[in-house]
């Protein structure tokens, strides 16, 4: 199965990549994407289907064991100042999870269906009906954007001709 390679993607970059694959997806099911100026602690993007605005928060996740892959959906900080209090999911702050994972899999769960405030885990029954057409794994993604990223045999400099 998909090893964990969290410690290859720098997590911005991780989701950054979450949220690129979101628009795109979102873009071609109709929507037009909006994004919060400055910071949203609630919300990634606002998806406007025309008739309807969605809220929607943008998850990424490279843990996987024994298939499935484990998302925090909560918030525990994100940096090195840490005050120890955690902000747990509650589905009434956004509408849709937009969620995707190492081996390139996606989902699209509304937020009402998400029954944990720390964790949900995807891969099995529980969430199957709210995946939706996979991207590519996040480390090629990762790699096409930086060049050398999660590749032992290079070095740290990007070599001429690299797709950034």
């Amino acid at each position: 199965m998909f090893p964990s390679v969290s410690s290859r993607i720098p997590p911005r970059l991780q989701g950054d990549i979450g949220e690129y694959s979101a628009i795109g997806w979102l873009i071609g099911q109709g929507a037009k994407v909006f994004l919060p100026l400055g910071h949203s602690p609630d919300v990634d993007m606002i998806a406007d289907f025309g008739n309807r605005l969605l809220r929607v928060q943008v998850k990424t996740s490279t843990v996987c064991q024994k298939g499935r892959f484990d998302v925090m959906v909560c918030t525990r900080g994100g940096n090195r100042s840490w005050n120890g209090i955690a902000k747990y999911f509650d589905s009434a702050r956004c509408d849709y999870l937009f969620i995707h994972v190492g081996d390139g899999r996606r989902w699209f769960i509304p937020s009402s269906a998400v029954e944990s405030s720390t964790y949900v885990r995807l891969g099995g029954p529980k969430y199957e009906h709210y995946e939706v057409d996979p991207d590519l794994p996040l480390a090629d993604i990762a790699r096409l954007r930086i060049g050398t990223l999660a590749d032992p045999r290079r070095g740290s400099r990007a070599v001429k001709g690299d797709a950034l």
